[in-house]
């Protein structure tokens, strides 16, 4: 089946015929004995809503075992449970600031971690050590847009046996499956595209190995950070549209760039298909769209939050993928949370912009970023775009 299909199929008949899934909001389920137990027994360990979700995350990413968590962070952490005191993380140098915070607290627990630009496999190469573990790693990345060469890192990685983590959240499964590039893991944050209408805060990991599929379900239960059933029928709702949405939403997105890329008072863009031709290249035999997540710089911070503020269509917010059109300052919202002592070198630029482009009539939507962009430079825009190099 094509994704389209895919996305709005249930993965088996549902026992009453039900052509929506049932949202089964217990906590507990009645067992047939004292002694024996069926198939659920406590909502934290298993529940139907949420089996069938992660049946289809599995499916979308052509994996055979899926998690669902109550949010991308819980999912991030559950896996880097997998490593133990004395391994080590290599990981890739533009992620999601969140993910940084994590990654920062564990050498509390002798947890080694160090980051690499893991757009060039050669820095990887050079940077493995006997400790090394789990590369974990984004592509596209964000705020930056970068491109890593997923298969290329997966044959580096398992010649050294380290896991290959992808956080997949930029592009959704409808445009890139990693574990058929050869990632171990794959993550999510669900509130992103997967869900598409911010209205849930979820996450999912995606595992190949049964294995680790274990170990994995097992922080699940034992930790309780398993989705609720609600949020897992949210999920399973916005998942149906999924593929239709990205569709619209990676149309629009090359539209707005196109219009940011001509604009005099834009000094950089970032977004896939207006990355170096190498890069592109990578991209396309990996995925097949650029995602609907813009970023640019205009080389004055002032500018840029001027330029933020004066939209009105675009909300300002953190979080991406949603049918909305959101815009935010990455220094001072989603990656925010960078350690001090590391934000000169992970942290983005304080003039970078990111817009999240929805599914509304992009001439809308590119409408407002010129009246934005014209309000918080006066009348003059012309002049601006020459005081800061174009």
């Amino acid at each position: 089946m094509k994704n389209a299909t895919r996305c709005v199929s249930l993965s088996e008949e549902e026992r009453y015929g039900a052509v929506s899934t049932p949202i089964y909001q217990t906590a507990t389920f009645r067992q047939p004995t004292s002694t024996e137990f069926g198939e659920y027994d406590y909502s934290r360990s298993g529940n139907p809503t949420r089996t069938e979700l992660e049946k289809k995350l599995a499916e979308l990413e052509r994996a055979e075992h899926a998690f669902a968590f109550s949010s991308g962070m819980s999912a991030l952490s559950a896996i880097v449970k997998l490593l133990t005191t004395g391994d080590e993380i290599l990981a890739g140098s533009n992620l999601y600031g969140g993910s940084i915070r994590l990654l920062e607290r564990l050498p509390r627990l002798g947890i080694n971690v160090r980051y690499v630009d893991t757009t060039d496999p050669q820095n990887v190469v050079e940077a493995l050590s006997s400790r090394t573990r789990m590369l974990l790693i984004e592509t596209p990345t964000n705020p930056f847009q970068r491109v890593s060469d997923i298969g290329v890192l997966a044959d580096i990685s398992h010649a050294n046996g380290v896991l290959l983590v992808v956080d997949n959240t930029m592009l959704s499964p409808c445009l890139q499956n990693p574990i058929t590039h050869g990632a171990d893991i794959v993550y999510h944050s669900g509130t992103k595209f997967l869900s598409g209408h911010s209205d849930v805060t979820a996450g999912a990991v995606i595992v190949k190995d049964a294995n680790i599929a274990k170990e994995i379900a097992f922080v699940q239960n034992a930790e309780g950070t398993a989705l609720a059933p609600f949020d897992s029928w949210l999920l399973l709702r916005g998942i149906k549209t999924l593929d239709l949405r990205v569709e619209k939403q990676c149309s629009n997105a090359l539209k707005v760039a196109e219009f940011l890329s001509s604009h005099p008072a834009v000094t950089n863009i970032y977004h896939p298909a207006f990355a170096d031709e190498k890069a592109r290249r990578i991209h396309e035999s990996q995925a097949s769209g650029g995602g609907s997540v813009i970023a640019f710089t205009t080389d004055d911070a002032e500018f840029s939050r001027r330029i933020v503020e004066a939209t009105r269509l675009c909300s300002i917010a953190v979080s991406f993928g949603s049918v909305n059109s959101t815009i935010s300052l990455p220094c001072y919202m989603s990656h925010a949370s960078i350690p001090a002592e590391l934000r000169g070198e992970l942290a983005p630029p304080r003039d970078l912009i990111r817009i999240s482009v929805g599914i509304e009539n992009v001439d809308d939507v590119i409408e407002d970023l010129r009246e934005a962009i014209r309000i918080a430079s006066g009348s003059n825009v012309v002049a601006i775009g020459k005081a800061v190099g174009e």
